[in-house]
């Protein structure tokens, strides 16, 4: 199924083919795949290069009681993303190595790293869903994270499975024509309100 964005203007192949499903077959990814992708977020830029991300990662085939305990996180209304076959928590290194200093923007650099490694799976012909809806607190626990740690997203890897095999609420989001703000709506020109000419 193709799902390409409608886009105003070229772009990119990989940039129009990703999109974020909730259908995942059980087959599963390959260690090399994963490797790549993961060392497409370790190129991400970060201020200072400090790369403040750290990626826990279980893949069901290689680590099923890993598997198990980060999908145990999951909020109930993403009991979907327990089926693909690799489930990661990005987190963040809260301080600054460097000088033990707030980094204000780990998070953002987070987002970046897990911007390079979505499209590094999208050339893989994997696919990636990122997901808010999971306990924090109990990935402390769980997890062993230390104080300092910033859990922040997980993220469902895996190949497409067919939008029928989810609850009938879930199949209309999946198969729903995708939208985006006018592109004009997002962008300003140097001065807040003045549209870009």
């Amino acid at each position: 199924m193709s799902r390409d964005a409608p886009v105003d203007v070229d772009v990119h192949p990989l940039v129009a083919r990703r999109w974020s499903p909730r259908s995942f077959t059980d087959a599963p990814v390959s260690p090399d795949a994963l490797q790549r992708m993961l060392e497409a977020a370790r190129w991400a830029p970060s201020c200072f290069n400090e790369q403040p991300w750290r990626f826990l990662v279980a893949d069901r085939s290689g680590d099923p009681e890993g598997h198990t305990r980060l999908g145990a996180l999951l909020n109930e209304g993403n009991a979907w993303a327990r089926a693909a076959p690799v489930l990661v928590l990005g987190a963040t290194l809260e301080r600054f190595a460097r000088n033990d200093r707030l980094n204000a923007h780990a998070r953002y650099d987070l987002g970046q790293a897990v911007a390079w490694l979505t499209v590094q799976a999208t050339h893989e012909g994997l696919f990636l869903h990122q997901l808010a809806g999971f306990s924090r607190e109990a990935a402390f626990g769980e997890l062993g994270l230390p104080d300092g740690v910033d859990p922040v997203v997980m993220l469902a890897i895996g190949h497409l499975g067919p939008a029928s095999a989810l609850p009938p609420a879930l199949e209309a989001r999946e198969t729903a024509p995708r939208r985006r703000q006018p592109r004009q709506a997002i962008t300003l020109g140097a001065r807040w309100g003045q549209p870009l000419t």
